[in-house]
């Protein structure tokens, strides 16, 4: 079940506003030339702001995503008429042959059994055609993220249009080996209301997503460092094998 943060309606609808600053999925971009794709799924597509941004530039893009929520307000973006938006999980796009997928934005620490991780590994893999390419990014566990997710370092009151001020934050409950758990409350000032949403990512270590991906018959080209956010994510990029 996806996390209130992005499949409650109105939550869905100021996560853009309250996270404007998308610089990270530049990287993305440039990747879809770089490996001359022109096709493309978008694992955990949220908002749809990649994957309406990659059919602004005339890429095929198929989207999916388990929140509704977010489905919802990535159909009424533009260039959204050109993306085939799925509702659920990777599975959930089968039969499809694509040149890359993608999960950015850490969608990969939201699997949190080894079970769920290796399902959606093995769709991927599943769709992508021979020689393709699955792309996706975690962060480093060493780095110790969550040790900054607190109400005094992340707090901040936006305006939104036609909402008016939007305070939210995160803090974090609970630490439980490689889990972290974390509460993130919006408060809308116009009429007070307050929605909670709870989350949990699994902070995997390369070793273990590297061995994941080995499990699922892909081939680890290389781990580069998020050019956003040097030292603190890994981003994996891996085959399926030659298109030879």
């Amino acid at each position: 079940m996806p996390d209130q943060i992005f499949d409650h309606p109105r939550l869905a609808a100021v996560y853009d506003p309250l996270d404007p600053d998308r610089g990270d999925l530049d990287a993305y971009v440039a990747m879809v030339a770089e490996f001359g794709a022109t096709d493309v799924l978008d694992i955990g597509c949220g908002t749809g702001t990649l994957a309406t941004r990659l059919a602004a530039d005339g890429v095929t893009v198929v989207g999916v995503d388990p929140a509704f929520a977010s489905l919802e307000v990535a159909r009424r973006k533009p260039y959204a008429d050109r993306v085939r938006f799925v509702h659920g999980v990777a599975r959930d796009v089968l039969p499809l042959q694509v040149d890359l997928a993608f999960m950015t934005a850490n969608v990969a620490q939201v699997f949190l059994t080894d079970e769920q991780w290796a399902d959606t590994l093995a769709a991927a893999r599943e769709a992508l055609r021979p020689g393709g390419r699955l792309v996706f990014e975690s962060r480093v566990p060493e780095r110790r993220a969550w040790e900054g997710w607190t109400k005094e370092a992340t707090r901040q009151v936006v305006d939104v249009a036609h909402e008016g001020p939007v305070e939210d934050w995160a803090e974090v409950t609970s630490v439980d080996g490689e889990l972290v758990t974390f509460e993130s409350p919006t408060i809308f000032h116009r009429d007070g209301v307050r929605v909670d949403s709870t989350s949990t990512l699994r902070f995997r270590s390369r070793d273990a997503l590297e061995s994941s991906l080995r499990s699922a018959g892909f081939v680890v080209e290389e781990v580069r460092d998020a050019p956003d956010r040097p030292g603190a994510e890994y981003v994996f990029v891996a085959s399926v094998g030659s298109a030879d």
